[in-house]
Parts: structure tokens; sequence; C-alpha cells
């Protein structure tokens, strides 16, 4: 049980970077980006290619993919969802439930429908814990320690830079936040970059714990909903304690009734959650 305790808190630190991106474009551009899920398996994909040519560990692609990784948001949102912002609810919706179709199948013609993984040094190494009686993975404790300072970089940047405070603005108000000077589509030009950024670093972290596909973006867009769901949307604090009840949620229910309740535990809490408090632990 003190196994499952702790392989789950340190999952859940993974699952909240897989949501952050989600309720930050939730929070700002008033958006559930559909997409967000093969953004994720995009950023895998991307990590696993330049690890094989360059010859260098998933992590360290990281200081690659995620320039690259901004700028398709930047210019996504610039070139598709500014252009249909405002016009209802329903066009930036199928805007990226299109992008969605069109990355998963392009992936699928590119690395076809095997399953891929990132490779790392530390994947079977294991920290022994309560004289001899559980371990810990190594593997696990890096990317949640990884997870837990992109979340923790986030909040700071939000805080204190001048971006983050004008995105902080538009989030509250956006027209007020235009007449004091604030570019809004430039403000959510530059969210949905660090969105797909962060979404790149998830699927970095998924990508070296779990196979995945071209067509798994979904099952990850799923998660991100219930971690944002459980936080609150818009909150990053939320987002890191919702990853973590949902993480715990998933490996006690594996620990208690086997590996094939462990998704149906975490969408129990999820709807207990959307009863009692639809509104998310740490929402305003």
């Amino acid at each position: 049980m003190a196994q499952a305790v702790a392989q789950g808190i340190m999952l859940g630190g993974v699952f909240a970077v897989v949501g952050i991106g989600m309720s930050m474009i939730f929070g700002i551009v008033k958006l559930a980006n559909l997409a967000h899920g093969e953004f994720f398996i995009l950023g895998a994909y991307l990590s696993s290619v330049f690890a094989k040519m360059l010859g260098i560990p998933p992590l360290m692609t990281l200081l690659i993919i995620v320039p690259i990784m901004f700028f398709v948001g930047y210019f996504m949102q610039a070139g598709l969802v500014n252009k249909v912002i405002g016009r209802g609810d329903e066009p930036p919706l199928l805007v990226t439930f299109g992008l969605s179709f069109i990355i998963a199948n392009v992936l699928l013609l590119i690395f076809s429908a095997n399953p891929t993984s990132l490779r790392t040094t530390y994947q079977l190494v294991t920290i022994t814990m309560g004289n001899d009686s559980w371990y810990l993975s190594v593997l696990y404790l890096i990317n949640f320690i990884v997870s837990v300072a992109v979340i923790a970089f986030l909040a700071i940047f939000l805080k204190v830079t001048f971006v983050g405070k004008s995105i902080r603005a538009v989030s509250d108000d956006n027209a007020a936040a235009s007449l004091m000077g604030v570019s809004v589509g430039h403000t959510y030009n530059v969210a949905m970059g660090i969105a797909c950024a962060t979404a790149a670093i998830a699927g970095v972290v998924i990508g070296t714990t779990f196979t995945f596909y071209p067509y798994t973006g979904s099952e990850y867009l799923l998660i991100a909903f219930g971690v944002v769901v459980l936080g609150g949307m818009g909150s990053i604090p939320g987002t890191l304690v919702g990853g973590i009840v949902f993480g715990l949620a998933r490996t006690m229910g594996s620990a208690i009734l086997g590996t094939n309740y462990q998704m149906m535990i975490g969408y129990i809490v999820l709807l207990v959650m959307l009863m009692i408090r639809p509104q998310g632990l740490f929402s305003k």
C-alpha cells in the first residue's frame, strides 16, 4: 500500500503536467483545446526522432522540442483559432477537433501504428525503501521532479513577468486589458505556445514511462480533462493537486481491485467530484 501511495503521488505529478496546458488555455482563451492530446503525442514522437538522430537522452531533447512546440502552438493560434474566436463557441472547438484528426493521421502515416517508447538508462533502476519491503522507481521520481519543476516555473512566470501579468490580465478581463495596451491576440498566441510547450514536456515524461501510438492522444486528453476538472479550470496549483488525486485514485484502485480497474477508479473519483463540487477544488 505504501508503494501504491508513493507511485500514485509521483504519477499524479506527471498527470498534472499533462493537464496544465489544457487548464491554462481554458482559463485564458476560454477554449477547450481538443487537440491537446495530439500535441502531447507529437512532442513524444519528436523526442524519439531527436534522441535517435543525436544520440542523446529523451530529457535532453526538451532543449530542442520545447521551442519547436512553442512556435507550433503560437502559429496555430495566430493562423487558425484567432480567426474564429468571437464567432461563437463551436467554431474554435471544430478547429481544434479537426487539428486533432490531422495530427493523429499524419503521425500514423509517418511512424505507422507500431508502439513506441522513449528509452532511458535508469528505466529499470529502483530505490529500496522501508526495510526492503517496497521500492521506489527512479524513473517515476525523476519524472515527478521534472513535472513539479515545470508547474512551479510556470506559476512563477505568470506571477512576476510582464508577459505573465499580461496573460493574467487578459484572463480576468480582455476588454480592460486591451484598453491598457495589451494585445489580446498576441497574448492568446503566447498562451497557446506555452500550452503546447508544456504538452511536449508531458509527452517526453509520459513517453519514458508508457508506450504510445499515433492515436493515443485521445486517451491523454481524457486524463487532462479529468485533472483539470478535479483541480479547477485555470488554477495551476489546483492542476497539481488534481493530478495527484487522479494518480492516487488510479494506483490505489490498481492495488485494491487490480490493474484492469485503475482507470475506472480514477473516473469514479472524477464523477463524484462533479456531483459534490463541479467547479473543482481550487477554482474561484
